[in-house]
């Protein structure tokens, strides 16, 4: 669906009014008797969220008014009436649409695999200038769609399998190399993914995916996503509040694989190394089990403590194997621990990162693009929570203190310090509907990623 578009020269469109609470009173008076009489009818009072359809000279001119205290700079600044307004084409009064596009476009999006949507409209279309920013606003909208689609499948309709086809597509279409690692050379080469996911039924059993794309001479960039299709939390199993929306547990995967298409559409000079440790954590007779040791890919041996922080072990096998190809640059996403929703709730997540330099180009490109990361410390003086009697170190330390710091951690254990690297700790879910945003799957520090990379790595 095309909902951006560039204006033809005289192209009819009703006009958007956006005005700014602070405004109001200057933007009133300004306007002619017919429209004030229009906000008196509807007693606007020109407090955030005011809107009304504002007459103009002929019976069929009219025009949309909206207060927004949104800055202009937001992504959701008009993203209500992407969603609400009749189909049509529109404009801004005050000209360059801007970031506002994004919202506008996600607006529209609905993930309608299960049920269509009934008395549906046609598009909204908005008119803006710059055919590169509409091209690349309607990439950014296409990748968070695939991450809110992916994320909102039911764990039935999308194993491990199916995660191994997206990957699949993506490489196809972009002439990438794809591999796959399964069965008895993932058990030997991955053995954490392997036990991981060992209890999976039939057709749906564990697998590293990884795809390589870009010239061997650029800079390496290694991509990490968790990709578990469902964590019935294993023989620690979750209780059924807690398993409900476990099929938002690979939203880790979706989101680099979403990054990933990002990249190589735009053709950035990187040598792109995406990875995806696809299982489900399922209860059977093989079922790894607590008090387990496993052997990481690294070589460090693990207690198992807990089976339902299955998450860092498969990410770690997958580190270990990115960090071997000497990446100058390593972002990993994972819906990881419930200690960052208690810590800084479903919209914000904690950005780990062994790198200060990495860590404030992600935090002020989040505050640029409307999409926020907050910095966690890796506090060295809990590391010895991480403490084993028999083995290297434990999954999960006793006393749930500090859980989304002591699960980054875990992580960094199987990263040099030389290599710099972080972690998001998303949540890949929207509690409850905002403008643009519906309730479900959703990417969080995607866009805050996607513009770091862009501006590492330039095209020449």
């Amino acid at each position: 669906m095309t909902a951006l578009l560039q204006p033809d020269r005289g192209q009819a469109a009703r006009s958007i009014i956006v005005v700014h609470p602070d405004n109001w009173a200057e933007w009133l008076a300004a306007q002619p008797p017919r429209v004030r009489a229009t906000v008196a009818a509807h007693r606007l009072t020109g407090k955030a969220g005011n809107r009304a359809v504002l007459p103009g000279e002929g019976a069929e001119d009219w025009s949309m008014l909206l207060v927004c205290d949104e800055a202009p700079g937001s992504p959701w600044r008009i993203a209500s009436l992407g969603e609400q307004l009749p189909e049509g084409t529109y404009r801004l009064a005050e000209g360059e649409v801007g970031a506002a596009g994004l919202g506008w476009v996600l607006a529209q999006h609905r993930f309608d695999r299960y049920r269509k949507e009934e008395n549906g409209v046609g598009p909204r279309i908005l008119l803006t200038g710059d055919p590169a920013a509409i091209e690349e606003t309607e990439r950014l909208a296409a990748a968070t769609a695939r991450v809110r689609d992916l994320v909102n499948t039911a764990a039935a309709d999308l194993g491990p399998e199916e995660l191994e086809a997206e990957a699949a597509a993506l490489a196809k279409t972009h002439g990438a190399t794809l591999t796959v690692t399964r069965g008895r050379e993932l058990e030997a080469g991955y053995p954490m993914v392997h036990a991981v996911g060992q209890a999976a039924a039939k057709g749906r059993e564990p697998r590293l995916i990884e795809i390589e794309w870009g010239r061997p001479d650029h800079p390496r960039v290694a991509l990490v996503g968790k990709g578990v299709v469902f964590d019935s939390g294993g023989l620690d199993i979750k209780p059924s509040a807690g398993m409900r929306l476990m099929k938002k547990d690979m939203g880790g995967a979706a989101h680099v694989l979403a990054l990933a298409e990002l990249v190589m559409q735009a053709h950035l000079p990187v040598r792109l190394h995406l990875l995806v440790p696809a299982v489900e954590n399922a209860v059977s007779g093989a079922s790894f089990r607590p008090g387990d040791v496993l052997r990481s890919r690294k070589g460090l041996t693990v207690e198992n403590t807990n089976t339902d922080a299955e998450g860092r072990l498969i990410l770690a096998d997958a580190l270990a194997r990115a960090v071997e190809a000497e990446p100058e640059l390593i972002l990993d996403y994972a819906t990881l621990t419930g200690a960052a929703r208690v810590a800084l709730g479903p919209d914000l997540p904690p950005l780990f990162a062994n790198d200060d330099t990495l860590a404030e180009e992600l935090l002020a490109a989040g505050r640029d693009e409307g999409d926020p990361l907050w910095r966690l410390p890796l506090w060295d003086g809990y590391d010895e929570m991480l403490k084993s009697d028999i083995a290297d170190l434990v999954n999960a330390p006793d006393g749930g203190f500090a859980g989304a710091v002591t699960a980054a951690l875990f992580l960094r254990r199987f990263v040099p310090k030389e290599i710099a690297w972080a972690h998001m700790d998303v949540f890949a879910w929207r509690p409850a509907a905002k403008a643009g945003r519906p309730k479900g799957g959703d990417a969080f520090g995607l866009r805050a990623a996607w513009k770091v990379l862009k501006t590492r790595y330039p095209r020449g």
